[in-house]
């Protein structure tokens, strides 16, 4: 797939062949790149639905998405580092997160830029609904300041439980899908500027991820 993951969709079975059509039993495992340790997930059978209107179906069960989720997570593919020398549209300061939460203007006077480092806690969940998917995470997200001498201090970190959900549909022949979030919930975890609410920061996270990530996303 790339440099993080493999897919195995070598056959299960002999192909099983009828007079209006060939059945095929194909594996759909996705492996960490060079670590073929079995997932730690059963593969439940299913089955397509009759139906004969096109030439080629094909189905993906939950299983295959659970193997991806796992297979990326082994490979530290939820683990990101955001900073300004990264991405070049992230530009936040201590003193804008200071304007949000008065601790942080306190403990550091003088504007540092910020580096967010986001973790995955557990291995995303994903589950198959009908015409779309769940994708459940937690994770975390800890906020240094970046010092003159490139050097980093950690000021807070906190929790996050994030759900969103992916609808499926076809458009122009092409399959697309379009990201939702449904929920976004933060708590404090560790704080060395001192205790805060952190509610005002989640909903403006939340909002800017709504109005400005999202749908940045799904224009693509």
């Amino acid at each position: 797939i790339d440099d993080l993951a493999e897919i195995d969709y070598s056959l299960n079975s002999l192909p099983a062949v009828f007079r209006p059509f060939i059945d095929l039993d194909l594996k759909g495992i996705v492996y960490p790149a060079g670590n073929y340790t079995d997932p730690p997930y059963v593969a439940a059978p299913f089955t397509i639905p009759d139906q004969s209107n096109s030439m080629l179906y094909l189905a993906f069960s939950e299983y295959f998405f659970q193997t991806f989720s796992f297979a990326y997570y082994t490979a530290g593919a939820f683990n990101i580092t955001i900073a300004e020398e990264t991405c070049s549209y992230f530009n936040i300061s201590t003193e804008i997160f200071g304007s949000i939460i008065p601790e942080v203007a306190k403990y550091s006077v003088t504007p540092y830029p910020v580096m967010l480092k986001l973790m995955a806690a557990e291995i995303p969940i994903i589950s198959l609904e009908q015409d779309s998917f769940t994708v459940e995470i937690q994770g975390s997200m800890e906020v240094f300041a970046v010092l003159p001498d490139s050097t980093t201090q950690s000021l807070f970190t906190t929790n996050i439980a994030a759900n969103t959900s992916i609808a499926l549909n076809i458009f122009d022949q092409k399959l697309m899908g379009s990201l939702c979030l449904n929920r976004l919930q933060f708590s404090l975890s560790h704080s060395n500027v001192g205790f805060f609410e952190i509610l005002l920061l989640e909903n403006i996270l939340s909002y800017i991820l709504q109005t400005e990530v999202i749908p940045s996303a799904n224009g693509k």
